[in-house]
C-alpha cells in the first residue's frame, strides 16, 4: 500500500524570503527564486492542487539537481524526481527538477542557497563547498582513493561527520550522496606522466585541486564545467580535469589527444533539504523519500563504476566502448612513481593547506575517518 500522501495550505511557500533574508540578500534571493520557478514551472515548494472536486491533493517539490547533460542527471536525477516517484505516489508527488548550471546558479553558492531556504531540496557539489565549509569538501580532496570501493569505504566512515555538520552547522537535511566517474586528465599535446604538467595550464573545478596542480608546476585554471569544451577548444587551457565519461559526453575527446588515466579524485555531491523545507514535508513524504533516495544513490554509483572505465574506452576507441562515442585518444597509465608521487604531493602540501583552510579541529576530524582510511594522517596547522 503507498502512503498517503499529505499537503500544505494552497500556495503556501515553506521558506518565505521575507522571513530569512533582509535588504539586498533578500531582494537577490527572491529573484533567484522567481527564476528557479519560471524555469522548472514549477510551483512553491509544496503546494497542493486538486484534479477534480473531490480527487486527492497534489503536492509539488521544487528540485534544483546536479550537473546538466551529464548521465548522473539525464538518466538518474530527473527520472527520479519527475517519473518514478508520481509513479510510486499514484500521481500525489509531482516534482520539477532543473540542473543548478541551468537555472543561473554557480556551483559555490548552492550550499549559501539551501542554507537560506532558496533552494528547498537541491544537489551541491562537495568540490564547491570549500570556500563556505572546507570540511565538507573533505572526501573530493585529490589523491586519496584511485578505486570507487575504496572511496565507499572511507565515505562510510565520514558520512556521520558530513550529516552532522550540514544539520548543525547549515541547518541542511543530508538525504544522498552521489559520484560522477573518475575525474582524469584530458590533455591537447602528448604527456608521459605528472612531471609533463610542469608549466600547462590546467583546468580545475576545486581550490584542492588547484593545490596539487600547482604543486606539480603547473598552473591551475578555474572553469565551471559548462565552459570546458570551450575553453579547451580555443587554447585557454593545455589540459582538462574532468570525469573520463563527462569529457566524452561533452565532446572532449575530439580536441584532446592524451588520457591520464589515473583517477585524481572522485567527483561527489550531495542531495539535500532546507531544514525548515524538510520540516514542513507531511511525514508520509519524509519516508517515502528516505526508503527512495537511497536506491537513486546506489544506482548513480554503480553508473559511476560502469562510466569510469567506459570512458576510459570510449575516449580511447577500444572495441568495449559501450556508453559513447569513440575517440583515438592516446591512453597514458600512471606508473607507480607516479602514484606514489601524488600521495606524497597531497600529504606534504595538498592537506596541510586544507587544514589552514578548514581549521585545527578538522585535523582530528580527518585522522580519524578519512585520513585513517586513505593512510594520510595530517597534523594540525
Amino acid at each position: 500500500m503507498q502512503p498517503t500522501l499529505l499537503s500544505t495550505p494552497a500556495g503556501a511557500c515553506l521558506m518565505p524570503c521575507s522571513d530569512v533574508l533582509t535588504g539586498l540578500r533578500r531582494r537577490a534571493a527572491c529573484g533567484l527564486l522567481a527564476l528557479l520557478t519560471a524555469a522548472t514551472g514549477a510551483q512553491p515548494v509544496a503546494a497542493p492542487a486538486t484534479a477534480g472536486a473531490s480527487g486527492p491533493a497534489v503536492t509539488r517539490l521544487r528540485v534544483v539537481g546536479g550537473l546538466a547533460d551529464v548521465n548522473q542527471y539525464t538518466r538518474h536525477e530527473q527520472p527520479f524526481w519527475t517519473q518514478t516517484l508520481p509513479a510510486l505516489t499514484q500521481g500525489q508527488l509531482q516534482a520539477e527538477i532543473v540542473p543548478f548550471d541551468r537555472a543561473g546558479i554557480r556551483g559555490q553558492s548552492m550550499l549559501r542557497l539551501l542554507q537560506l531556504g532558496v533552494v528547498p531540496f537541491g544537489t551541491v557539489l562537495l568540490n564547491l563547498s570549500n570556500a563556505d565549509d572546507p570540511l565538507l569538501a573533505a572526501p573530493a580532496l585529490p589523491g586519496l582513493f584511485f578505486d570507487l570501493p575504496a572511496l565507499r569505504q572511507a565515505l562510510a566512515m565520514f558520512r556521520p561527520v558530513l550529516q552532522q555538520r550540514l544539520r548543525e552547522r547549515h541547518g541542511i537535511e543530508l538525504l544522498a550522496v552521489y559520484a560522477y566517474p573518475a575525474q582524469m586528465l584530458f590533455c591537447r599535446r602528448p604527456m608521459a606522466g605528472l612531471d609533463d604538467l610542469a608549466g600547462r595550464r590546467v583546468r580545475v573545478s576545486s581550490v584542492t585541486q588547484a593545490d596539487l596542480m600547482a604543486a606539480l608546476g603547473a598552473q591551475p585554471v578555474y572553469t565551471e564545467f559548462a565552459d570546458l569544451l570551450p575553453q579547451v577548444a580555443a587554447g585557454t587551457v593545455d589540459c582538462a580535469i574532468t570525469g573520463s565519461m563527462s569529457g566524452n559526453t561533452i565532446g572532449l575527446h575530439t580536441i584532446s589527444s592524451h588520457l591520464y588515466a589515473l583517477p585524481i579524485n572522485w567527483g561527489l555531491s550531495f542531495f539535500a533539504a532546507n531544514a525548515a523545507a524538510w520540516a514542513a514535508l507531511p511525514a508520509p513524504l519524509q519516508l517515502l523519500l528516505r526508503q527512495h533516495l537511497p536506491q537513486l544513490e546506489q544506482a548513480i554509483w554503480s553508473e559511476a563504476e560502469r562510466e569510469t572505465g567506459d570512458g576510459v574506452a570510449c575516449n580511447t576507441g577500444a572495441a568495449s566502448c559501450k556508453g559513447g562515442q569513440r575517440g583515438r585518444m592516446a591512453l597514458v597509465q600512471a606508473t607507480p612513481a607516479d602514484r606514489q608521487r601524488l600521495r606524497q604531493l597531497v600529504q606534504q602540501q595538498v592537506l596541510p593547506r586544507w587544514v589552514k583552510r578548514c581549521g585545527q579541529d578538522c585535523a582530528a576530524v580527518w585522522n580519524s575517518t578519512l585520513g585513517q582510511a586513505a593512510g594520510l594522517p595530517t597534523a594540525a596547522h
